[in-house]
């Protein structure tokens, strides 16, 4: 097995029935635009009426019928924010933890020291998270997967994954293997995802690769490294 080759959405992802929520961060092969999306699936009604909204370049999980609600806590919160250089993207509301650490001088790893899984037994689903940090006409990125220790959740392991981009890779990180009960959690280093200079090639084929029954809604950013201007796709299995 080659640990560097570069697979496609479709080769990560097409026959899983439920990666559940995940994170892809890296650059086009170009080398001229940094690139994140996100993703987010459900099984229960609950978690399948969600939305994504954009408001001044942040993106929030939002109800998208709010009568259907029965529990808000693990399933509205602001999954991309942006702090200075930092751009931040996360399957919870520890984007807000982000973001306040940064404020407060902390690294991304020390912000999310104070977080775990979350309690959502017998899953026990990871914290899945990233942030781009942009320099003078490059970036460095970094994931973090927080997720329990074993069964019971007596524990949480914290790792975290720090990446110089490369021309072309991307690296993806989302929070189950597949679909099960209870669901089995991610295993392993953030895999290496190709991704290409157009936006809507990009957009086309992970939304493409995702299980039709269980795909909610997906967000992409390129941004262009030498104006600092961004490109974003949105799309919403409830439009």
């Amino acid at each position: 097995m080659n640990i560097y080759e570069l697979q496609s959405p479709a080769a990560l992802l097409a026959g899983n029935p439920y990666p559940g929520r995940g994170i892809v961060l890296g650059m086009t092969p170009d080398g001229t635009h940094a690139a994140a999306a996100y993703f987010i699936m459900g099984r229960s009604e609950n978690s399948r009426n969600r939305i994504f909204t954009e408001k001044n370049g942040e993106v929030f999980t939002e109800p998208f019928d709010a009568s259907k609600v029965t529990d808000p806590s693990l399933i509205i919160y602001a999954a991309i924010r942006q702090l200075d250089n930092h751009l931040i993207v996360t399957n919870g509301n520890q984007t807000d933890t982000v973001y306040e650490g940064l404020q407060a001088g902390r690294t991304f790893s020390e912000a999310l020291a104070s977080r775990c899984f979350e309690p959502d037994a017998p899953n026990f689903t990871p914290r899945i998270s990233g942030m781009i940090t942009f320099g003078e006409k490059d970036f460095t990125y970094q994931m973090s997967i927080l997720k329990s220790a074993d069964p019971e959740g007596t524990a949480c392991h914290r790792y975290t994954f720090d990446y110089a981009p490369l021309p072309g890779v991307g690296h993806f990180l989302h929070t189950y293997v597949t679909d099960g009960n209870p669901i089995p959690t991610f295993q392993g280093e953030p895999e290496r995802m190709a991704i290409p200079d157009s936006i809507d090639d990009f957009t086309k084929e992970l939304w493409d690769a995702l299980n039709a029954d269980n795909r909610i809604s997906l967000y992409v950013r390129y941004v262009d490294l030498k104006t600092g201007k961004a490109e974003n796709r949105l799309i919403n299995k409830h439009a």
